[in-house]
This record gives C-alpha cells, structure tokens and sequence, in this order.
C-alpha cells in the first residue's frame, strides 16, 4: 500500500521564514504605498565582488568555445576550487586537509539538511535553543524528533542546549552521568545564528572533548566565520582531535554574497570514523548518488574571492556589513534595549520591549515602524521575548529602521 512520509505531517505550522513572508505579504497588500524595511531574513544586499564578477564573465565564455566547454564536472568540486579553499581556509590558520575530504555543494543549508542522510534514524539528537530551524525540521522529517508538544514548543526525542544570558548564549557541555543517554548528533553553529555569539577555543574544546568521549559527532555550521574580528576559532578543526568527532558546514552566501548564486562546501576528514567506516565515504557515495556537482561558472565564481583582489574586495563587503551591525547594536542599546551579538556576526539579538512576546514584537514593529525582524521565538522555545535584526541590508536602511524605532518612544 501506497504511504507518505508521515514524518513530514508532524511539523508545526510552516517553515519560520515562510509565516514571515505570509505577514509580509499581506501588510503590503493593505499598505501598497509603504516601504518597509526588510531586516528579518539575513539576505544580502551588497552586489556580488567585481573579482567575482569578472571570473564568472570568463567562465561563461570558456562555455561559448568547444575548446573550453565543460559538461559535468567532479562530483565533489575542481581541483582549482578546492585547492584555493585547502590552502586559504585551512593551512593558513594551520590546518591540514586532504583534498578529497572536501566536498562542494550548492550551500550550507543544502548540507545541513541532508548530512544526515548518512546516520541512522535511531541516532540521538542534540540543538541549541535557540536554533536555526533546519536543524530541527531536517531531522523532524527523518524521523528523528518524536513527537512534538504544542505546550512547551520541545520534540520528545532531541536533547536540548539551552543558550541563555546567562551562558553567553554558549551551550553548556552536558554532565555526563551513567546510565543517562548521551546524544549521537549534536548540532552547533558559530559564530551563532540566530544570537550571534561566537565561541572561544575553551569552549569549543569542551564540546570537542565530550564528543570524543560519549562518541558522538558534531555537526559544525561555520557560515559566519568571516565575520570573526577577534581571536576566537574559525574552523572546528582548529582543536585538537575534532577530525574524530566533527564534520564542518561552510557556505559562501554570507561571505561573498552567493545567496542568489549557490555555493558553499562540507569537509569530513577520513579521520571520522564510526562502526569502523569512514564517515567521509558514506557522504561521497551520498552525493555522487543524489547531488550532480556545482556547474563550472559558479565554482569559478567561488575560487575568485581566494584571489589577491577578491580577498580584498570581500573584506571591504563584510566590514559594510559589520558596520551596519555596529549601528544597530550601539543605537539600540542608546534606545534603552539589551542587546546582544554584532561583534563577531552580523546578527543583533535584542531583548523585547514591555514583556511583549517575540511575535507581539515582530507585530509591534511591523505595523508601528514598518521594520521587519525576525521573531526569537522561531527559533525554539528559548528565544521566546528576544528578536533578532540582520545586518545585512544597506547602511541608510540600518540608519532609517533605529529613527523608526526611536520613535516608537
């Protein structure tokens, strides 16, 4: 008989970025001649770099010659892509990895949600709270979850990490106690979305050495690490030992602006090893079998930012950015709220105003000021009374959104 995935039906409500698109799109149609702004969904808004631009310019002309033309490429990346990223994201922070423990793809995201193609639907569970909604809703679909309780916002099966004030909004290593389960997968993104907090190598240790001890694997989300300013870690694999334990997401969206272009890579070392398979074999076989490989333009496209030029370019696009984060942490914080992140990512995390709730908020700001955010509460139960803002639109869109809110009083 045919069935469907049941496991797609125990999802609450729509995707986070989804119900925000919905309020959206029907304030707009109320308020046709109104201009909102948009710092809710972290896109972004500066064009791509002109070294960028320029390589993907060269590419398409390589496809116009039968000379040059190229059909399907490495499954898992040319060699000139993952060479540069070898070389510039790894040994120069003192780093080895092996060519083919690096996998290209079309973005994090992508990779977040389907590595775990590769573990077993019995396997355990971990998430900070607040989260980044793939993390959960992959996991949901896989079967993973349990069930989920209307009344505490929690899934029955995961173990959460809570990421509080009080913490620095760094999950606490567990205690492991006998007898109590430990988790098989445990989720992590630094510098963080949604609070934007980053980690130091102390911590980050600690969470290295208890994977190593309870067995465990972590699943590190490295987006943001370009956003880093200060002396804290950019690779997971910068700790000693993380090669056993951990496979690291990287995304050149936010770095680069490939939001609207798709690129972004995964790197398991042969290292890793579970039930005494290679985990880096499985996930080749995973995306030989269901991912064709990024097409040549855009790896051309990604290996550009690598260059003299394209370093420089995208530095200059992270700072505006930073700099947009700089003035709505330091503003907001003038305007009376308490406000975390901008520092290290280009997020703020900032408290609610009047014991509102995340979603009040998001309505307050809406209609009030016609800001866009994003809810706290979207990203579990923890985040419930912060919201978060993006750094990510233009700076005289940052400057008008904090007179708005000024307003508001």
């Amino acid at each position: 008989m045919f069935e469907l995935n049941e496991n797609f039906q125990k999802l609450p409500g729509n995707y986070l970025f989804a119900t925000i698109a919905r309020k959206i799109k029907e304030y707009t149609a109320e308020h046709p001649d109104h201009h909102l702004i948009r710092l809710g969904i972290g896109d972004v808004t500066i064009p791509l770099a002109p070294a960028v631009i320029e390589a993907m310019h060269t590419a398409v002309d390589e496809m116009s010659r039968a000379e040059s033309f190229r059909g399907y490429g490495p499954d898992y990346g040319y060699d000139f892509l993952v060479n540069a990223i070898i070389e510039n994201d790894y040994k120069a922070r003192g780093v080895d990895i092996e060519f083919d423990e690096v996998f290209v793809s079309d973005g994090c995201k992508s990779d977040s949600g389907n590595i775990g193609d590769i573990f077993a639907e019995s396997n355990l569970v971990a998430v900070c709270d607040p989260v980044y909604p793939v993390y959960v809703d992959s996991n949901v679909m896989a079967g993973r979850a349990g069930e989920y309780d209307p009344a505490t916002g929690l899934w029955s099966n995961f173990i959460y990490l809570p990421c509080l004030k009080e913490n620095g909004f760094i999950p606490q290593v567990p205690t492991i106690v006998p007898g109590e389960k430990t988790p098989d997968m445990i989720y992590l993104c630094f510098p963080n979305n949604p609070s934007g907090a980053a980690i130091g190598y102390k911590e980050l240790a600690a969470w290295v050495d208890y994977a190593r001890t309870v067995d465990a694997v972590i699943l590190f989300d490295a987006a943001y690490e370009a956003f880093i300013s200060d002396d804290l870690p950019h690779s997971i694999f910068e700790i000693p030992g993380a090669k056993t334990c951990a496979i690291e997401l990287r995304s050149f969206s936010k770095t680069a602006g490939f939001t609207g272009v798709r690129c972004g890579y995964t790197v398991i070392s042969k290292e890793l090893i579970r039930n005494g398979i290679r985990v880096r074999d499985l996930w080749a076989r995973r995306q030989a079998t269901k991912f064709n490989g990024v097409n040549y333009i855009t790896q051309r496209a990604a290996a550009a930012i690598y260059t003299p030029e394209g370093k420089t370019q995208i530095r200059a696009t992270i700072g505006r950015y930073m700099e947009n984060a700089k003035i709505l942490r330091e503003g907001l914080t003038k305007l009376g709220y308490e406000v975390f992140g901008g520092e290290n990512a280009p997020y703020i995390w900032l408290k609610t105003r009047a014991g509102m709730s995340s979603w009040e908020f998001f309505d307050y700001l809406l209609h009030q000021a016609e800001v866009v955010g994003t809810p706290g509460s979207g990203f579990g139960p923890c985040g419930e009374g912060y919201f978060r803002l993006t750094a990510f639109g233009t700076k005289e869109a940052s400057l008008e959104a904090l007179e708005r809110i000024a307003k508001l009083g």
